[in-house]
């Protein structure tokens, strides 16, 4: 398959742009496309064959002339395809600057994301959740940008103190557990077992299992 051409975008997004009463023209200055409709301001289109900083870079470079820019790409493939692309238009929200899909096939463009003054919202329970890590993390074990499969968390840690008492005072209550190290949740993070350092002994009662101890021992010699 030939590699798509940003000359192939051209003629589907003109016909667009035209179909909602522009006069279009093309290299125009700096710009792939401008656009213009009665006393309208401009509407600037920058035309690329895929997102890449440098046509987030040549969008923002438009503002300077008009609010109306515009990015245009070629439509996604598949599933992964539509991930990245739909946090592309996230981006380009941010940015203030609209997103048009098109389908080389037949020529179909779509608006994603027109532009506009973008103020984000905020997720309250994402930020709670957030602070509650950091209330709940003793000290600071990670170093900023390790792999996220390294990194200890506040749960690994209250595992670590379950795992440590385990071995130290073979099967235990949960309650009991939990009254010497503090860890709230012991009976339940023991039952579910997340890390499979725990092995049910009798109800209510668990002990160290041998990925347990594997664990504590590799956590010495760290």
């Amino acid at each position: 398959m030939s590699r798509i051409k940003e000359t192939e975008l051209y003629g589907p997004v003109k016909a667009y742009l035209e179909g909602l009463g522009y006069a279009v023209k093309g290299e125009v200055g700096a710009a792939d496309v401008v656009a213009r409709r009665g006393v309208e301001e401009p509407l600037i289109v920058e035309l690329k064959v895929g997102f890449s900083l440098q046509l987030l870079q040549q969008a923002v470079a438009r503002q300077r002339v008009t609010d109306q820019v515009y990015v245009a790409v070629p439509r996604w493939k598949g599933k992964t395809g539509w991930r990245t692309f739909k946090g592309n238009v996230g981006l380009c929200k941010r940015l203030g600057v609209g997103v048009l899909s098109v389908k080389i096939c037949d020529g179909t463009v779509q608006a994603h994301a027109d532009p506009a003054p973008f103020t984000p919202r905020k997720s309250k329970p994402k930020r709670a959740a957030l602070m509650r890590e950091f209330e709940a993390r003793e000290g600071d074990p990670n170093e900023g940008g390790m792999a996220r499969e390294t990194i200890v968390t506040a749960y690994r840690q209250g595992a670590i103190r379950l795992a440590e008492y385990l071995e130290a005072n073979g099967p235990s209550r949960g309650q009991d557990v939990k009254a010497v190290t503090g860890v709230v949740a012991a009976t339940k993070m023991m039952r579910d077992n997340h890390y499979g350092w725990f092995e049910k002994h009798a109800q209510g009662v668990y002990m160290l299992s041998k990925a347990g101890k594997e664990a504590l021992k590799a956590q010495t010699h760290l």
